[in-house]
């Protein structure tokens, strides 16, 4: 569940019904990872030790706070990632396990997208 304050077309993030394992569907996932900003979110978490939590700012986005805002919020929706709330500060943390079970491989390939990215041409 979600713990959020802040509200998107007036509806609070924390009443925002967040997709259960069973219900995240491939083409909302791929549709989310499809934006290059939102393929870096998931690279990045999935980098981290399972489990971590970061702030949405530690991303360093090169997009508005707006933008931002919606990136995070395509990536929570599509079932990807969860959202806290501590006041005035929001970390993102990767839903690792649920994407696995529903969808074994595809973290891996996109981790393993992210080496042949930054891999040097040859």
């Amino acid at each position: 569940m979600v713990r959020c304050k802040s509200y998107l077309r007036g509806v609070s993030v924390s009443e925002e019904r967040l997709p259960t394992r069973d219900e995240i569907e491939i083409g909302q996932v791929l549709s989310a990872l499809s934006d290059p900003n939102r393929r870096q979110v998931v690279q990045d978490l999935l980098a981290e030790p399972e489990g971590t939590e970061r702030t949405c700012t530690s991303f360093q986005l090169p997009v508005t706070k707006a933008t931002s805002t919606y990136h995070f919020r395509v990536l929570r929706q599509a079932g990807l990632t969860y959202d806290l709330s501590y006041g005035n500060r929001r970390g993102v943390s990767l839903r690792r396990a649920d994407v696995d079970a529903r969808f074994p491989g595809l973290l891996d390939a996109i981790a393993g997208a992210k080496a042949v990215e930054d891999a040097p041409a040859s």
